[in-house]
């Protein structure tokens, strides 16, 4: 079966499903009705190699805020979901990211606390329809569902599109090395014996 999972979160605000598989090779279908927020989380799914279903309805008559932060509670509580007790992951992971001008680097640890340090600079307010303070709301939102410490620091860079898309695509590829499993970890990857 997989390390998959499906969660469906509804409120006055917003309704959203998500299914995840983190043994996949990509694929995605993703509707947020946002369209650079659906661009990032595709390139996510693809650079993660998890397959990755979002449908999200939501409020876009008041601004995007809530589909965001929401999208990001429910994928975070998902990914959680499909890890199970951790057994066996490599738990840790770290990728620098180039694209064109821009360099952004990002580590995270599937820890079970929650972090997010986020030094990324934008100049615009929005990006094709999506409001750059909300980039910030979504990784914030991911690292409490999830139960991870997340840190991403932009090195370089001036265009807000290669940004965005470093961020998630960095963060994808550090994921994807944190779930991975470990051929040397025999349990739970912590002197606790839970994370």
């Amino acid at each position: 079966m997989g390390r998959t999972a499906t969660v469906e979160r509804i409120t006055k605000e917003t309704k959203i499903n998500v299914t995840v598989n983190l043994d996949g090779s990509g694929n995605s279908q993703i509707y947020t009705g946002i369209g650079f927020f659906d661009h990032m989380l595709t390139l996510f799914a693809k650079h993660a190699c998890f397959d990755l279903d979002i449908k999200t309805e939501g409020d876009l008559f008041v601004d995007g805020h809530h589909s965001v932060e929401d999208t990001g509670i429910v994928l975070g509580e998902a990914i959680r979901k499909a890890l199970g007790d951790k057994a066996g992951i490599t738990r840790y992971g770290n990728f620098l990211l180039p694209m064109d001008e821009t360099l952004v680097l990002c580590a995270t640890d599937l820890c079970g606390r929650p972090y997010l340090g986020f030094d990324l600079t934008f100049t615009s307010p929005v990006i094709g329809g999506l409001d750059t303070q909300l980039i910030r709301e979504f990784f914030y939102a991911l690292s409490y569902s999830i139960g991870a410490s997340i840190h991403l620091k932009q090195m370089s860079g001036v265009n807000d599109h290669h940004i965005s898309e470093a961020a998630f695509k960095s963060f994808a590829r550090a994921l994807r090395q944190a779930v991975s499993y470990d051929p040397k970890e025999k349990g739970i990857p912590s002197t606790k014996g839970v994370i």
